[in-house]
C-alpha cells in the first residue's frame, strides 16, 4: 500500500504547453482519494512558482509547495550547513535562492547557467574549490544536454565535469537520480520510501533514482520512453502503464491507502 505519489512533470503530466491526454483527469482522482502528492522536476532555468504558472495555463491546479526541484534540495543543504554559496545558475532560477548569503562563499552551487557560463564565472567557482579543498560542489542537475526549440543544446553536466576536472573536486547531484531530491519530497509529506510511489518517463532519473532510494516505481510510455526501456539490464520499473491516466487507475489507486 503506498500513502504518496511523486509525479514527474515534463513527459508525464505534459509535453511543453500541451497535457498528455487524460493526465488532468489522473490528477483529480489522486486528489480525491487524498494522497499525497509532490511533482519532482530537474529543470534549473526556472523558478518553482514559473513550473507552478505554466502548469496553471495549461489546466493543472498545482500549488508552490508541492513543486520539488535540485534548487529546492539544495537550499536546504545551504540551510543546513550555513553555507554560503557562488550560485553558477541561470538568472531566471535567483529568486529561489533569495535570503541566501552569497558573500565570501565557502560552496559552489551549479544548474544550467546557459550564457553564463562565462570564462570569468567558471574560473571564480573554480577558484573556490581549488583554494577551500572540502568545499561542497552542488549540482542541480547532470544532464549532459537537451532538446531546445532550435535543436539539442548543452546542458549543466559538462561544465560540471570541467570544474571536477580542473579542482579535483566531486560534485554532490541535488536533482533526480540523486537521493536528496527523493528525501526533500519525502520529508515535506512525512512518508517512507515504501509507502511512496515515483511515477516518471526517464528510466535512469526518474526510475532508477527513485528506486535508489527506496521507492515503488511507474513507468509510462510517454515523453522520453523508448521501448527498450521495458527490457533494460539494469534498470527495471515496478510497473509500466501506456500514460499517466493508466497508472493511475491500473496501478496506483488499487494500491492507495486511504
Amino acid at each position: 500500500m503506498i500513502r504518496s505519489v511523486l509525479v514527474d512533470i515534463e513527459g508525464v503530466l505534459c509535453i511543453g504547453e500541451r497535457p498528455i491526454a487524460r493526465s488532468l483527469e489522473a490528477l483529480a482522482l489522486l486528489r480525491q482519494r487524498g494522497a499525497g502528492l509532490r511533482f519532482v522536476t530537474n529543470t534549473t532555468r526556472r523558478t518553482r512558482a514559473d513550473i507552478v504558472r505554466q502548469l496553471a495555463a495549461i489546466g493543472f491546479d498545482v500549488a508552490l509547495d508541492e513543486v520539488v526541484t535540485g534548487a529546492l534540495a539544495a537550499r536546504r543543504r545551504i540551510e543546513a550547513e550555513g553555507l554560503r554559496p557562488c550560485l553558477l545558475v541561470h538568472p531566471g532560477l535567483l529568486p529561489d535562492f533569495a535570503g541566501i548569503a552569497t558573500d565570501a562563499p565557502n560552496a559552489v552551487v551549479i544548474g544550467d547557467a546557459a550564457e553564463g557560463f562565462t570564462y570569468a564565472a567558471m574560473n571564480a567557482a573554480f577558484r573556490i574549490l581549488i583554494d577551500a579543498p572540502g568545499a561542497p560542489l552542488l549540482a542541480l542537475a547532470n544532464n549532459r544536454y537537451f532538446r531546445a526549440a532550435d535543436g539539442l543544446s548543452l546542458d549543466a553536466g559538462p561544465y560540471v565535469a570541467a570544474l571536477e576536472y580542473a579542482s579535483g573536486a566531486r560534485a554532490e547531484a541535488m536533482g533526480k537520480p540523486a537521493a536528496a531530491i527523493f528525501r526533500a519530497a519525502l520529508d515535506a509529506l512525512k512518508t517512507m520510501p515504501q509507502e511512496a510511489l515515483m511515477v516518471g518517463d526517464d528510466l535512469e532519473s526518474d526510475i532508477g533514482g527513485a528506486r535508489d532510494a527506496g521507492l515503488q516505481t511507474v513507468l509510462v510510455r510517454t515523453g522520453k520512453y523508448r521501448a527498450s526501456d521495458e527490457s533494460h539490464p539494469m534498470v527495471r520499473a515496478d510497473h509500466v502503464a501506456d500514460d499517466f491516466h493508466r497508472a493511475v487507475v491500473e496501478v496506483i489507486l488499487p494500491r492507495l491507502s486511504s
